[in-house]
């Protein structure tokens, strides 16, 4: 079984022009990709702020969504901080309790371009804490021109929120958090997708033992890329993070296809045919985690 922990749709997927960002594929056309390459249930993650998208979603559509494909979805809500009266003070928890009584299983994915200590910020982890959904979030590297919280070399912010929300499941995506896999990160590929050996001292390994709310979300390019890049490495992070690492694709536009969806399926596989990572390795990432988390 697989579960995917991040993708994208809408019902109306013609909403924009092709050349703005962005017209996703509808629930169809991603079960439909699913079907193809045996992927079983996805997590729908709506895009709430201007930063992330042309297109402004809503919770309600991928409710909606879920709703028609109850057997395949799975809804996320997600809030922007600034949501309402642009507060640190505003009470989130209304509206999360009311998402999750909706059926959505967490929140995300949160891409507002705001710093990652920012106090709107703070008042969003504070609430997704109280109201136990955990949180997708995109990193950014830089302030503006861009999307997703923004942070330093080192992710020192973001370790700061982890460690003062310690029952918050953070669920870690993005270039900008994955080339922290490697001690070599720097201020040149920090936003990419670096290539070669992975220098053992990285941030990621040191924040995830010293953190058990931190979480791997391993869909797209950067977190295939993270464990792809040095399989020796790569494998052992598998290993060792097995209970806190999930199988994930990031598919949100047909153009995307199959390989989107089979780069990191296929690293697994290919890992547990050589035995690389055991059976039990390969069932929690590919699904047994996200079953857990979300009690799906």
């Amino acid at each position: 079984m697989y579960i995917d922990i991040h993708t994208h749709v809408s019902l109306l997927p013609d909403e924009s022009p092709r050349d703005a960002r962005t017209s996703f594929l509808s629930p169809e056309q991603l079960i439909e990709l699913y079907d193809r390459v045996g992927i079983d249930r996805g997590v729908l993650l709506p895009i709430v702020s201007p930063e992330g998208s042309d297109v402004i979603q809503s919770t309600y559509e991928i409710l909606a969504a879920c709703c028609q494909h109850p057997d395949r979805l799975i809804p996320f809500c997600c809030i922007d901080p600034r949501q309402s009266v642009n507060s640190p003070d505003h009470d989130l928890s209304a509206v999360l309790n009311a998402y999750k009584d909706a059926g959505c299983k967490g929140i995300g994915e949160v891409t507002a371009n705001l710093s990652f200590d920012d106090p709107r910020v703070t008042n969003l982890f504070d609430h997704a804490e109280r109201c136990g959904l955990p949180v997708t979030f995109h990193v950014a590297t830089r302030d503006g021109n861009i999307y997703g919280l923004v942070d330093d070399l080192g992710l020192p912010r973001f370790e700061a929120q982890a460690a003062s929300h310690p029952d918050l499941v953070f669920l870690c995506h993005s270039q900008t958090f994955w080339a922290h896999i490697s001690a070599d990160v720097s201020l040149e590929n920090w936003g990419g997708y670096p290539r070669g050996p992975v220098i053992e001292g990285g941030r990621i390994p040191e924040l995830m033992r010293r953190y058990a709310n931190i979480w791997g979300d391993l869909s797209a390019g950067s977190g295939h890329n993270a464990v792809s890049r040095d399989p020796e490495f790569g494998y052992a992070f598998l290993d060792e993070f097995q209970d806190r690492l999930l199988f994930g694709t990031d598919v949100n536009q047909v153009e995307h296809g199959d390989s989107v969806l089979t780069l990191l399926k296929d690293f697994l596989e290919e890992g547990l045919a050589a035995g690389r990572i055991a059976q039990t390795v390969f069932d929690k990432i590919t699904h047994g985690n996200a079953q857990r988390l979300l009690g799906v």
